[in-house]
């Protein structure tokens, strides 16, 4: 899920919010209960998940017999 960042047009608050990518965007200020929330354009922040990058994962492909007796002769 994607994290929002929101300002309030009204009292100045800013606040970062957890949103999936389907859900409306706030509009109701948590501070000052106005409703002039703004979404900020930002840079993404994303989170990556699993068992991690390995050097493993992108090895190149192995010489066949006949490519490894062509280099050695």
């Amino acid at each position: 899920m994607p994290i929002y960042e929101y300002q309030c047009s009204a009292c100045g608050y800013k606040f970062d919010e957890l949103q999936k990518v389907n859900d409306k965007p706030l509009t109701l200020c948590p501070k000052c209960q106005q409703p002039s929330l703004e979404k900020l354009v930002s840079a993404s922040n994303f989170h990556l998940k699993g068992g991690g990058w390995y050097k493993t994962d992108y090895n190149k492909p192995q010489p066949t017999n006949t490519e490894s007796k062509k280099e050695t002769k």
